[in-house]
């Protein structure tokens, strides 16, 4: 829900690659939080759902701070699609076999889906890149030079979240 919506679209994008069999455990999950009857939840659905399924060992964690910071979305509602995009863990994708096909195909999906160009500047903002790196250095992969559009190595680092601290400081 606090992603960029460019990540999120490119989450959205992987989340339509998933088959029936890899949806279930989602469907299932996402039933638990009750959605109303326009099958959406909310930051309500998920408290009640959490306090209703706690355990001892959750009780302890910081899980309730993490929720109380969620405060600001309590107006929010989302449907199984973008719980779907929130939920799913681009980590363990990459553990399976079929992992590079599920990339492949969100990322054909993501520009099929009419996103535009995205410069050099916009993907530093959204990855947090301040002026102390040598932006265009550390991004040029990321951006096909043909027509200025995310690559699809730049793709799959946007799914993982790819930060300004995974790069390497300027010497």
């Amino acid at each position: 829900m606090r992603s960029s919506s460019l990540r999120k679209a490119a989450l959205r994008a992987l989340s339509k690659t998933l088959t029936v069999d890899e949806l279930f455990y989602l469907r299932e999950q996402y039933a638990l939080l009750e959605p109303n009857k326009n099958g959406t939840i909310s930051l309500e659905n998920m408290k009640t759902a959490l306090m209703r399924n706690t355990t001892d060992a959750m009780k302890e964690s910081r899980i309730p701070d993490f929720i109380a910071s969620l405060n600001a979305l309590q107006y929010r509602r989302m449907d199984f699609e973008e719980f779907c995009a929130a939920a799913l863990s681009v980590h363990q994708l990459e553990a399976l076999d079929r992992w590079e096909q599920h990339a492949r195909c969100a990322y054909e999906l993501f520009e099929k889906d009419g996103n535009r160009a995205i410069i050099i500047e916009e993907l530093a903002s959204e990855l947090g890149l301040g002026p102390s790196l040598p932006v265009h250095a550390v991004l040029h992969d990321w951006i096909r030079h043909t027509d200025g559009k995310l690559s699809f190595l730049g793709f799959v680092k946007l799914l993982h979240g790819v930060s300004s601290r995974t790069f390497a400081k300027p010497q």
